[in-house]
């Protein structure tokens, strides 16, 4: 598909026509409230039996047959839809089961096909050759993301990450963002309240990556302990060199201030981002609001799609009501069920105090150090050191366990978690911290034991994972696993 000027012209005025309505909807309150729910997204990889990319995700969806389930950028991707559920009482424990039925209902269907899922931030077993734009998925909407990303930069993607090795190539595709396999989590929360929740979560990002970094390698090389982060940051960037020296901004973007509204972060995406899909539907937004319905902004919600933040605004419109969330999108994938929802809990109650304080943390450090808290975490994991208002610049286990933790069981209790859930879960955090092992951690030192027992690289990344597949399934927190 190609676009010209009229369709870019015509979607730029449509989206900003949606801008227009969605702060009239603000203004006129239209929206629906609080609601303490928790909504899930799960992305996973498939391997075979060996634990190597499965590039099947078409025969896999096609087993599992369930409309939960959804392709994701590669053929290896796969991702599972949690519909939101009460976070009151037993419901972590619920959530937790669910997750675990449909993933062990959808691997029984897939190991039929030759597909197995692992949950993890990036694959180890994955090999350059493995990400490339034969491999995406049959979509066309990846291929026409793919061929816009392209015709913006002019030039292929150069990707560079500085680790405890080294990786330095070129992609001529954004195949390697397929690579990045992630947890995204959604909190409904009133127009009102946004901006606080939304600030609150940049303000967090660092200690959620540090305590659940899980992936540590990259087309066989060590790198950052969640490489996820700074892969994703450069797959899908549109900008060639000298833009990026002129100060554009990039798609997958912390942001640069703290706001006072959700309408800033639309606003912004307005501003700042020429269209990448500039597809217009016939919905005239305005006449649907004078007519008493709801409008679904579909130029506008796709536009944000196309706008990567690690804290997204999300619009939707379920049963006619309008609501907004928070979707948090910088956790990556597992490593167990019990992980996922350990990380849910201690992001879930985090955000149940700190949009309330009553001197905002925003208001207390600067968003520089907030976005150098998320990087400094993505390289070094548990080992980062974070900086936090009043106690200045400390390792990231200090941080969580003094500081972070108790406010978290304080927000669940708000929440009417249960107690043997809420200290269940956060125990499983205060016990990554304590024993100095997460997914990253983990991944590192079992690949160097078997490097150091005679392996080649490859063979010890697919040992390894073979090895954490049989884990991830027993469901048993990785603070657990043996060095």
């Amino acid at each position: 598909m190609t676009f010209g000027p009229q369709d870019r012209r015509r979607y730029r005025e449509k989206v900003r026509h949606c801008l227009d309505v969605l702060a009239r909807m603000l203004r006129e309150e239209r929206f629906e409230g609080d609601r303490p729910l928790a909504g899930l997204e799960i992305e996973l990889n498939l391997v075979d039996e060996r634990g190597e990319p499965a590039m099947k995700n078409a025969e896999v969806l096609d087993a599992i047959a369930e409309p939960d389930w959804a392709t994701e950028l590669g053929q290896f991707n796969i991702e599972i839809n949690i519909e939101p559920q009460e976070l009151t009482g037993d419901g972590l424990a619920r959530l937790e089961q669910t997750i675990r039925e449909r993933l062990n209902r959808a691997e029984e269907r897939a190991a039929g096909v030759g597909g197995h899922m692992v949950l993890i931030g990036i694959l180890p077993t994955l090999r350059e050759s493995d990400v490339n734009e034969a491999r995406l998925s049959a979509n066309p909407r990846y291929r026409l993301l793919n061929e816009q990303i392209f015709a913006a930069r002019g030039e292929d993607l150069h990707i560079a990450v500085d680790g405890v090795e080294r990786l330095d190539t070129y992609a001529d595709s954004i195949a390697p963002e397929a690579a990045c396999t992630s947890v995204q989590l959604h909190l409904q929360v009133s127009p009102a309240d946004f901006a606080a929740h939304w600030n609150a979560a940049q303000a967090i990002a660092g200690a959620q990556v540090a305590v659940a970094a899980n992936a540590p390698y990259l087309f066989g090389g060590e790198l950052w302990r969640e490489t996820r982060i700074v892969l994703f940051e450069q797959a899908t960037d549109t900008r060639a060199e000298e833009l990026k020296t002129q100060g554009v901004r990039p798609r997958v973007w912390f942001g640069e201030r703290w706001i006072t509204s959700v309408f800033d972060l639309f606003e912004e995406n307005v501003r700042y981002f020429p269209a990448l899909l500039p597809l217009c539907e016939d919905e005239d937004p305005e006449a649907e609001l004078d007519a008493g319905r709801i409008p679904g902004l579909d130029e506008l919600t796709l536009h944000n799609g196309t706008i990567y933040r690690w804290n997204r605004p999300v619009y939707a419109v379920v049963d006619g009501r309008p609501h907004l969330r928070v979707e948090n999108r910088v956790l990556p994938a597992g490593p167990t069920v019990a992980d996922i929802v350990a990380n849910a809990a201690f992001y879930y109650g985090l955000m149940r105090v700190l949009p309330y304080a009553e001197r905002p943390i925003w208001t207390r450090m600067s968003f520089a150090a907030a976005e150098e808290n998320l990087h400094n975490a993505a390289r070094h994991g548990l080992d980062a050191r974070l900086y936090w208002p009043d106690i200045g610049e400390v390792p990231a286990t200090e941080l969580v366990l003094r500081r972070l933790l108790p406010l978290a069981h304080e927000g669940l209790k708000a929440w009417g978690v249960a107690d043997e859930h809420r200290e269940r879960l956060l125990g499983m955090i205060e016990q990554r911290c304590l024993t100095g092992r997460n997914g990253a951690t983990w991944q590192t030192h079992t690949v160097r034991a078997l490097q150091q027992s005679g392996f080649d690289r490859y063979e010890a990344l697919r040992r390894m994972t073979l090895s954490y597949i049989e884990r991830m399934h027993r469901n048993e927190p990785v603070h657990l696993w043996p060095l």
